[in-house]
């Protein structure tokens, strides 16, 4: 039997590193052991009062399709091993919950997210886009990563919600969720994460005591507007929250106020902090490569001036610009980590009961024998070849694969087929952007500095002379 490489160093500079420059740590790693090693404290894992475990991390696909798809006898998918995320989502959250409780919870929640639900958010997404871009005026300069966190907030609050402006708190709930997920926004301050000795309240102004006052407050917005749905429930109300209030387990139990409100914040931060994220990325490699814009604008504009969006979901060069925009940076670098429960073989080594193993989602991406030119943004690798769940793994997997995902690949395809076709924008900045940590995620490092240019008018030749592109949705 081989033994697992190790990646050599004190486990508490690897940490820093991993913390101040997760791209760096994770490819000078590969660059050492392309396919399994033992990395230092990742802040997932096992965990004593300060300090992560070990994890083993792998970005091989067979690796990977093994560990996600092994029975619990092999593997089991602890929810306390995410404790990193546990001050943001509580206790009751689906992402903490393990075994039994999780799958029924994950059976409650998905049916917000699929088939005819989805349905009813198309033209949502689309005014909202609009909304937000109508306000910029011609020569202005802004961050796109800032008008798509605007973006895909207002989705989350009238999906999840079914919130409008003139419902009582809801711009203090979005001015709220919007401070807490910037407080994060450096890999300095997303240090406090990932140390928990570093979590004490010295007050208002330190880091840690105004993310626990932003956190009161908002824990009581919400914990109200709860309270005001069960009394007065309302039988045409199509939003998750409603159905979540509703909905009862196997036993004919209702969730909790305290399980309804982990399960908000879940949904409200890893919906719309990721989604918003992914879709800045994809604004900036669009306007960094011209040539994919104008192929992007070909085939928006075969579908005349006001396509329905259900022809725009199912375009196969949009499609391909979302993946490659995931693939290439994607917001979420690790998969929620695994636990081995009985002595198992990866890769010719041994793993004992108890080690921590995770897929290295962001390395599976970079790799040369799946991705070609792996550093360039090319949408047509999508186009050319099928990947698999295990190759191309932007949400997961598993039984823990994120249960947002077709609203979030619904979202991103509206949003930046609307942007695109309507509006004309540069960008601000000619340096390239960068990826850098935000809290837990990947995101771009400047924010995607943009100018709108003004409106943008489709060709009226194109809905009579191009041919209408109809391809399948991946």
């Amino acid at each position: 039997m081989k033994n697992l490489p190790q990646l050599p160093g004190p486990r508490f500079l690897q940490q820093i590193q991993w913390i101040l420059d997760p791209i760096g740590y994770l490819e000078k790693a590969q660059s050492q052991f392309p396919d399994i090693f033992k990395a230092g404290a990742l802040g997932f894992g096992p965990s004593t009062d300060n300090v992560a475990g070990d994890v083993v991390l792998t970005s091989n696909p067979q690796a990977i399709q093994q560990i996600l798809t092994s029975d619990r006898k092999q593997f089991s998918v602890p929810g306390e091993l995410n404790w990193i995320l546990k001050p943001f989502l509580g206790d009751a959250s689906v992402i903490m919950l393990s075994g039994d409780r999780h799958r029924k919870r994950r059976q409650l929640l998905m049916p917000s997210f699929h088939g005819d639900r989805l349905k009813t958010y198309g033209d949502l997404i689309i005014q909202i886009t609009h909304q937000a871009f109508q306000q910029r005026y011609q020569g202005e300069s802004f961050l796109a990563r800032s008008v798509t966190q605007q973006i895909s907030l207002e989705v989350i609050f009238q999906t999840v919600f079914g919130f409008r402006e003139a419902d009582q708190d809801f711009n203090q709930i979005k001015t709220l969720l919007a401070e807490m997920a910037d407080l994060f926004n450096s890999p300095i301050v997303a240090s406090f994460l990932f140390f928990k000795n570093l979590q004490k309240d010295w007050g208002p102004w330190s880091p840690w005591g105004k993310f626990i006052r932003q956190r009161q407050k908002l824990d009581t917005l919400l914990y109200e507007a709860i309270a005001q749905r069960r009394a007065n429930p309302d039988p045409t109300r199509t939003d998750i929250l409603t159905m979540l209030i509703e909905a009862r387990d196997e036993a004919g139990e209702t969730m909790s106020d305290q399980e309804l409100r982990d399960e908000l914040m879940t949904l409200l931060f890893a919906g719309h902090e990721t989604t918003a994220t992914a879709m800045a990325w994809a604004l900036y490699w669009l306007h960094f490569k011209p040539e994919i814009k104008e192929k992007l604008l070909v085939e928006l504009d075969s579908l005349g001036e006001n396509p329905d969006w259900m022809n725009l979901v199912r375009l196969p060069y949009l499609n391909a610009v979302c993946n490659e925009t995931l693939r290439i940076y994607p917001v979420a670098m690790l998969t929620f980590p695994r636990q081995v429960e009985e002595e198992i073989e990866i890769l010719g080594y041994p793993l004992k009961p108890g080690t921590v193993i995770m897929g290295a989602m962001y390395l599976t991406h970079q790799r040369e024998d799946l991705y070609p030119n792996h550093t360039e943004f090319n949408p047509d690798r999508f186009l050319d070849r099928q990947f698999s769940p295990y190759e191309f793994i932007p949400f997961g997997g598993g039984s823990r694969r994120c249960i947002g995902e077709a609203l979030a690949q619904f979202e991103m395809k509206l949003v930046i087929a609307t942007i695109m076709s309507h509006y004309q924008l540069a960008l601000g900045d000619t340096q390239p952007e960068k990826p850098q940590r935000r809290g837990v995620t990947l995101a771009p490092k400047h924010g995607v500095k943009m100018v709108m240019q003004g409106q943008r008018k489709v060709p009226s030749s194109s809905a009579e002379d191009a041919p209408i592109a109809v391809g399948t949705v991946r």
